[in-house]
C-alpha cells in the first residue's frame, strides 16, 4: 500500500454550550483531519483536536497543520502505508515532539490499514475485551444551577458516571458544586473531579481533604504536569484515588509515575501520546504497574472517537471506563453515521479500519 496523497484540513465546530475548564471556557473545538490515499485509490482518516488554541498543551489545530504539511507529508508520500511502526519512529525522528500532528497521521495509517484487510483496528491491536465502554460526561458549565439540570437530564438518559472540572473558581465555589451534585443524584451515581493542573501543592491537598466526604471515585491531575513528585506525595496523603493525565504522555512519563507511587490511575489520549502504538504502550506499562487506566478525549468527532475507542476496546486495564463524549457534544459531525450510545455506555465499532465513514460533504460545512 504505497501511499500517493496526502491532504490536510483544518476545520471549526462549535459545541452545544460553553465547556469551562481551569484553563479555558471553550466555544468551538478546533481540529485537523489528515485524509491518506494510496496509489491503488484506498483511503484513511486521523484526526487531531484542539482546545483553542495552545491552551492544552503546545500544540494547536495551526501547528499541527503546517508540521504535518511541511514536515511529514512530502517524506510520507511514497511510503509503504503497511510499515506503521517504521514510519511512526521515523516521525519521531524527524518531528521532535508535536504528538498530536503525529497521531493525526499514525491515526489515518491504522484506518487504511484496517481497511485494506476489511478487519476493525481493535483487532489488529489483539482483539476486543470488552464490546462497550461505560462513559463519563463531563459537568463543565459555568451556572451551577444548569449544570445540576444537565446532570438530571443525562442521568434520565442512562448516565452513572460524571467527571466534575474544577479550579476555573475558587475552591469554596467547587466544593459546594460537588455537595449539591452528591445530594442531588445520590450516591448510587459516581463523581469525578478534574482540575486540569489548575491547584498548586497545598491548595490540591485543602481541596482533596474538603471533597473526601462526597465519595469522589478519583481526582485528575490535581497539580502542574511538572510536579509529579508533587501529585505521589499528594496521593499518599488522602484517601481519594488520584489520576494523571497531562503528566503521562509517553512510556517515560509512564514509567517515572509507576516509580514514584502514589497514583493509582491513568488517563489515556492517542493525540497526547503521538497515537495509537504509544497509548497501547502506556497501558502495557499501568498493567505491569498494577495501575487502572481511563480513556480520556480532546472533544473529538466521531472520526477521532472511533480510533480512542479502538484503544478503549482492546486495552485489558481500562477498568476506569471513558469519557468519550465528544459527539454528544457538538453541534456536528463529519462521519455518515455516528458512534453509538447505550444507556450510559459507548458501543463498539466492528466495521473496518476505524469503523466510521467520512463525509466530506458534512466536512466542508465546518472547513476553515
Amino acid at each position: 500500500m504505497t501511499i500517493g496523497d496526502l491532504r490536510v484540513i483544518l476545520a471549526d465546530i462549535p459545541v452545544r454550550r460553553p465547556h469551562e475548564m481551569s484553563f479555558t471556557t471553550l466555544k468551538a473545538v478546533n481540529y485537523v483531519f489528515v485524509r491518506v490515499e494510496t496509489r491503488d485509490g484506498l483511503v484513511g482518516w486521523g484526526e487531531a483536536a484542539c482546545l483553542g488554541g495552545p491552551t492544552w498543551s503546545e500544540e494547536s489545530a495551526e501547528s499541527v497543520a503546517v508540521t504535518i504539511e511541511r514536515y511529514l507529508a512530502p517524506w510520507l508520500v511514497g511510503r509503504d502505508a503497511t510499515q506503521i511502526e517504521a514510519l511512526n519512529r521515523e516521525m519521531a525522528r524527524r518531528v521532535q515532539g508535536n504528538p498530536f500532528a503525529r497521531a493525526a497521521v499514525e491515526m489515518a495509517l491504522w484506518d487504511l490499514n484496517g481497511r485494506a484487510l476489511g478487519v476493525p483496528v481493535h483487532r489488529l491491536l489483539g482483539g476486543r475485551v470488552r464490546d462497550r465502554v461505560p462513559l463519563s460526561w463531563s459537568l463543565a458549565v459555568a451556572d451551577p444551577d444548569a449544570e445540576l439540570a444537565e446532570a438530571r437530564a443525562k442521568v434520565a438518559l442512562g448516565h452513572r458516571i460524571f467527571k466534575i472540572k474544577t479550579a476555573a473558581h475558587p475552591l469554596a465555589h467547587d466544593v459546594e458544586r460537588v455537595r449539591r451534585l452528591r445530594e442531588a443524584l445520590g450516591p448510587d451515581v459516581s463523581l469525578r473531579v478534574d482540575a486540569n493542573q489548575g491547584w498548586d501543592r497545598p491548595t490540591a491537598l485543602r481541596a482533596i481533604r474538603a471533597l473526601e466526604p462526597y465519595a469522589l471515585d478519583f481526582v485528575e491531575q490535581p497539580v502542574p504536569r511538572w510536579d509529579l513528585g508533587g501529585m505521589a506525595e499528594i496521593a499518599r496523603s488522602v484517601t481519594v484515588p488520584i489520576m494523571a493525565d497531562e503528566s503521562c504522555c509517553s512510556p517515560h512519563d509512564t514509567l517515572a509515575i509507576a516509580r514514584l507511587g502514589g497514583v493509582s490511575i491513568l488517563s489515556l489520549k492517542l493525540t497526547k501520546s503521538a497515537g495509537i502504538l504509544g497509548t497501547m504502550a502506556i497501558a502495557r506499562i499501568a498493567e505491569a504497574a498494577g495501575l487502572g487506566c481511563y480513556v480520556g478525549c480532546m472533544i473529538e468527532t466521531s472520526l477521532g472517537t472511533a480510533a480512542y475507542l479502538q484503544v478503549a476496546l482492546a486495552a485489558a486495564p481500562v477498568t476506569w471506563g471513558c469519557e468519550l463524549f465528544g459527539p454528544l457534544l457538538l453541534l456536528g459531525d463529519v462521519v455518515r453515521r455516528p458512534v453509538a450510545y447505550e444507556a450510559g455506555a459507548i458501543l463498539a465499532l466492528d466495521g473496518p479500519g476505524l469503523g466510521v465513514e467520512v463525509d466530506e460533504t458534512l466536512l466542508k460545512e465546518w472547513t476553515r
